[in-house]
């Protein structure tokens, strides 16, 4: 079993992820003109921005205050 990783995708990979960064982008601005709030990742944690973030009571949280 070969366990190395390889440090960069082939060049089929890469064409699948700069369309996937292309359509996620894409998304991102439609939510963000349309005033919409999106989840996304930063620093290992959800982060939740936009023009109608929910409100959200300390149940809802998860494991936020841990």
């Amino acid at each position: 079993m070969n366990t190395q990783k390889k440090r960069t995708p082939s060049p089929e990979g890469q064409r699948q992820l700069e369309t996937l960064r292309q359509a996620v982008g894409k998304m991102l601005e439609k939510k963000r003109r349309l005033g919409q709030y999106a989840v996304t990742w930063k620093h290992g944690k959800p982060v939740i921005a936009g023009g109608d973030v929910p409100e959200m009571d300390e149940n809802a949280q998860g494991t936020e205050g841990s």
